[in-house]
């Protein structure tokens, strides 16, 4: 419990800080700040299995605590935008305009530095209910495939060295993955939302197709496909996010987010466990995350359109009307 609600007040500000420090690189910053986590993994086993092996399970989990709180410093560092630009633009829209002594915003509490609350009125936004459920169903899936991977290739009678290479892959191309994706999406080429649906895609096509692998090279491959296009979509999914919502209310949607998507992750491991005692393969969990990711990249479809209609209509909206009139004079009596 403790370890959960450290990772959820250290994950998500970490995030959200990232986001704000960055606009037209945000995809690619996100994608370079999450790559750590594929360094840390790719490490992490053989790290741990040498910390027990000196000082046993209770002074691993004590350096690995050591090591962790490290996070602080990083939020230490972690700081809001600079107040003073906030305020330099803020006193030059109250410096008085030229023949005129009366200030531009002469109350305080119209300057644009603000103290918000969280805003709980996201839920009834159609697109972030959209992308929340898009969160649910992806975070039933993602759990699945470290979950079974090792037990399915233990099924394959792969020889147990052979088998802990495999997360290793996992996480080499995860790290390639996110920051390839974070690179093309920088370059504003493709929409963030078809981005992020063209990877969902790839993923369940990938995991359809790892139960058809019988040998250490195919599991390797299928599993290297997984690993890179779920690297691509964890590089994306937060600039999604702010794209839905927009910055100003990106904080209490990336809590929103996170509190409803964490759902997902505690019903799909279990749900996916019972499957495969049921069909007695696991095979069966890999085609069940596979089947839950289509459906969720039915959901980002439809949020698409949602917001396709949304800036038609704005666009037909602020089109100005043309004058049918012939003289400048009698539009403006026709304005009166």
């Amino acid at each position: 419990f403790f370890s959960g609600l450290g990772i959820s007040f250290s994950w998500t500000p970490a995030i959200s800080i990232v986001s704000h420090y960055f606009s037209r690189k945000r995809a690619l910053a996100n994608a370079i700040a999450s790559a750590g986590e594929c360094a840390f993994a790719f490490t992490f086993g053989p790290l741990f299995q040498w910390l027990i092996s000196q000082y046993g399970w209770k002074g691993a989990l004590f350096i690995i605590g050591g090591i962790q709180l490290n996070i602080c410093v990083c939020g230490v560092l972690m700081r809001p935008l600079a107040s003073s630009c906030l305020l330099e633009a803020s006193h030059s829209e109250t410096e008085p305009l030229p023949g005129n002594g009366a200030s531009g915003i002469d109350k305080e509490d119209e300057s644009p530095i603000t103290h918000k609350t969280f805003n709980w009125m996201l839920v009834r936004r159609p697109e972030f209910v959209l992308y929340a459920i898009f969160g649910i169903l992806a975070a039933m899936s993602f759990f699945v495939p470290p979950l079974f991977l090792v037990p399915l290739s233990y099924s394959l009678g792969i020889d147990e060295s052979w088998t802990a290479s495999l997360l290793s892959i996992l996480a080499i191309v995860d790290f390639a993955g996110r920051l390839l994706c974070g690179w093309y999406a920088n370059l504003h080429v493709t929409k963030t939302v078809h981005l992020l649906t063209m990877t969902i895609t790839l993923i369940s096509t990938s995991l359809m197709l790892l139960p058809l692998a019988n040998n250490y090279l195919s599991l390797a491959i299928f599993t290297g496909f997984y690993g890179f296009f779920f690297g691509t979509t964890v590089a994306v999914h937060i600039t999604v996010l702010a794209d839905v919502v927009g910055m100003p209310d990106f904080d209490s949607a990336l809590g929103l987010f996170m509190l409803i998507r964490s759902t997902g992750g505690f019903v799909g491991p279990p749900l996916a466990g019972l499957i495969v005692d049921m069909a007695g393969d696991y095979r069966a969990g890999f085609y069940m995350a596979g089947a839950t990711l289509v459906l969720s990249a039915g959901f980002l479809v439809t949020l698409d359109h949602l917001q396709q209609r949304k800036d038609k209509g704005s666009q037909t909206n602020t089109k100005p009307e043309k004058s049918t009139l012939p003289y400048p004079s009698l539009h403006l009596l026709k304005l009166q």
